[in-house]
């Protein structure tokens, strides 16, 4: 398998060559110049392997489609290293939980617990896999890498889990100053591991984003400091995340002739897009549901056809900070196969369109009809009044508590449900990552488990710095020579 860049460089370049560096060399993103297909016939194989090998076998077995320049020995000891009860505390690592009322003959839907693992949010899925994965291919190197990542709540933290101790690996994880929940900052900065870097940018989650493709795409500096990335933007994070649609539609369906629909939290486009990925290979998924907060980018896309990214005065400061995203970089990949793989349109439109109007519309495209007729896309919005009502709804018809990111996904999922089609909601951090808006909807507490007890009064290190990527790049280079 080789992958180009969605903005049309004429490299093509192997799994574990995109693996350490990020973006593509004229900015673009990597993805694989075909998705496998998954028949029939494949399906009954993987739900079968589900079955027998669980979550850790259904991740080498997809995996193994993208990436034949590791022994699928090493791959497969890779995939059983990773997703274990001891690290996802779950045998099925990603179980499903039906949302269903005494009495009624179905669930409403149900919730897909990616949730379970060391920082208690779904990024942990991919990243604790990448810690591997990076640790491995730097020693078949014998070489390093600095890792440069922006955060706007979840990203930051299980990278560092993952990578903390890592050998060869350093992190330098910036995110907004201020704008990401005490348990969340708590989480990153009480980490001392001397590979560890937190960097507070006095500006939002966009300002972070700009300046690690900004270092990214300064190509001498990427190359003599060895800079990779963890954020959506590298291929394998997302690619470990098509694991768990595949994983959710065995759980949901009987027979590989069900279809389901997945309602997906969505800022960064990344999760999404992993599902986006999944039905290009063949999964039945009938609906991808685009969730987003009052940073509402990708939904006014998927409605009017225009996407207009905000300012840093636009972006709204949400109670589901992590999608507090005005520019989403993972919907680059999407808009590169909704239009027809057309890579110099890409980057007019990623380049000079967004640059100098802050904006590109593609709603006389015929090809933007296709977001839904082809490839399932719909969408909707959720306020902060909606994810307060849709808390209390499920804890009091449910007595299930939920977090404000999947909050949103839940509200936007019951705009879109078909009858006959489960509807999956991926379920993207425990509710105690929020506890502040869980107060405000239930009047107490949520649960905390044991090993966070405490954790906002451990001592803590962070560097506070402006959003300048000059800076950036000065202290990088300071604590790697």
């Amino acid at each position: 398998m080789r992958y180009l860049s969605t903005r049309g460089h004429t490299d093509r370049k192997s799994f574990c060559q995109i693996l350490l560096e990020g973006l593509a060399p004229d900015g673009g993103l990597y993805l694989p110049e075909h998705y496998p297909h998954v028949d029939s016939q494949k399906l009954a194989q993987w739900r079968g392997i589900w079955n027998n090998q669980g979550y850790a076998g259904l991740a080498f077995a997809v995996l193994s489609l993208y990436i034949d320049d590791i022994p699928a020995a090493d791959l497969k000891a890779l995939c059983d290293k990773t997703y274990t009860e001891q690290v996802f505390g779950s045998p099925q690592i990603v179980p499903l939980k039906p949302l269903h009322a005494p009495g009624a003959p179905t669930p409403e839907l149900y919730l897909e617990a990616l949730s379970n693992g060391p920082t208690l949010a779904f990024k942990d899925m991919a990243m604790q896999l990448l810690g591997n994965l990076f640790e491995y291919e730097l020693a078949r190197r014998s070489e390093e890498l600095n890792i440069l990542g922006a955060t706007s709540g979840d990203t930051g933290s299980a990278a560092e889990y993952a990578m903390r101790g890592k050998k060869g690996v350093r992190v330098f994880m910036t995110s907004p100053n201020g704008r990401m929940s005490p348990f969340q900052q708590a989480q990153m900065f009480s980490l001392l591991d001397e590979n560890i870097h937190n960097i507070a940018i006095d500006g939002v989650f966009d300002d972070c984003q700009d300046i690690v493709k900004a270092v990214s795409n300064d190509l001498a500096f990427k190359r003599k400091y060895k800079i990779g990335t963890v954020n959506s933007i590298n291929w394998a994070r997302l690619l470990a995340q098509v694991v768990y649609y595949f994983a959710g539609y065995f759980q949901a369906t009987k027979n590989n002739a069900e279809q389901v629909n997945f309602s997906v939290p969505s800022g960064n486009f990344g999760n999404v897009c992993a599902g986006h990925v999944a039905r290009m290979m063949g999964l039945p998924i009938a609906k991808l549901v685009v969730a987003t907060n009052e940073n509402d980018v990708l939904d006014e896309f998927f409605r009017t056809g225009v996407y207009r990214v905000r300012g840093t005065a636009d972006t709204h400061e949400t109670s589901s900070p992590s999608m507090d995203i005005s520019k989403a970089s993972n919907f680059e990949r999407f808009v590169f196969d909704l239009l027809g793989r057309d890579g110099s349109r890409v980057a007019q439109l990623f380049g000079p369109a967004i640059h100098e109007q802050g904006r590109f519309d593609l709603s006389s495209d015929p090809l933007f009809a296709q977001a839904a007729q082809r490839y399932g896309f719909v969408s909707g919005k959720s306020t902060h009044a909606d994810r307060l009502a849709t808390i209390r709804d499920v804890f009091a018809r449910y007595g299930v508590m939920i977090d404000t990111h999947t909050a949103d996904g839940v509200k936007v999922a019951r705009d879109h449900q078909q009858t006959g089609v489960p509807m999956l909601v991926l379920e993207t951090a425990l509710p105690i990552k929020f506890a502040s808006t869980l107060v405000e909807a239930l009047g107490r507490e949520p649960d905390r488990p044991v090993q966070f007890n405490g954790i906002e009064a451990l001592p803590k290190r962070v560097q506070v710095m402006p959003a300048d990527t000059e800076l950036i790049k000065q202290y990088i280079a300071t604590h790697c020579d």
